[in-house]
Order: structure tokens, then sequence, then C-alpha cells
């Protein structure tokens, strides 16, 4: 199985930056993409951005612009770069990763999930 350690998280005042990390390790056999998503209270899991292995990227309309995703496929991990940061980007953020196992299975795996507060 693959587990996700994530690492970066923590409280930031608005207008501030924050980088997340997220390495996967264990069976891994093809990555297809990781990303992030994020879990505001009282609000439902959403996609913040997520990066196939190819680097093809894709970003929530509300943090175009400010998020930056990339990764390192070579480390198996991926990085949110997050700059001007907003009381609303508060949330729990999740590191994603699906890949297709030995024989062609697609597997989904979940970091724990980081606390990101951001202070006005």
């Amino acid at each position: 199985q693959v587990q996700l350690v994530e690492s970066g998280g923590g409280l930031v005042q608005a207008g501030g930056s924050l980088r997340l990390s997220c390495a996967a390790s264990g069976s891994i056999f093809s990555i297809r993409a990781m990303g992030w998503y994020r879990q505001a209270p009282g609000k439902q899991r959403d996609l913040v951005a997520g990066i196939t292995s190819s680097g093809v990227t894709n970003y929530a309309d509300s943090v175009k612009g400010r998020f930056t995703i990339s990764r390192d496929n070579a480390k198996n991990t991926v990085y949110l770069q997050m700059n001007s940061l907003k009381p609303e980007d508060t949330a729990v953020y999740y590191c994603n990763a699906v890949q297709f196992g030995r024989f062609g299975v697609q597997e989904d795996y979940w970091g724990q999930g980081t606390q990101v507060t951001v202070s006005s």
C-alpha cells in the first residue's frame, strides 16, 4: 500500500504564504496523479489543485493565481505553494494520490490531513 506523509501546515496571517509537501512511499507502482483537497468546517471536501504524472495541472477557481502545485516524480512528492492566503483558505488540507497498481487496479490514497489556518 501507499502511505502519504504531509508536512508544512500551520498558522499564517492573511496575505502570507505557506508551502505544503506530501511524499508518497510504500508499494508505489505507477502514480497517475497527486493533488490537494481541503475541507472547511461545515463544508464538503473539494479539490484545490491536482497534477498528473505528465505535469498537467488543475486548480479550483478560488485558488487559481494564488496557489501553485508542483510535483517531483523522482521523489513521488507533491507540493502546494500557497501565496496571498485568505481567511477563507482555512481548512484541513488532504493530500491525495491515485495510482494503477501492479495489475492495473486503480488505487486511491489519502494523507492524514494537515490544518491550515489563516488569521485576519
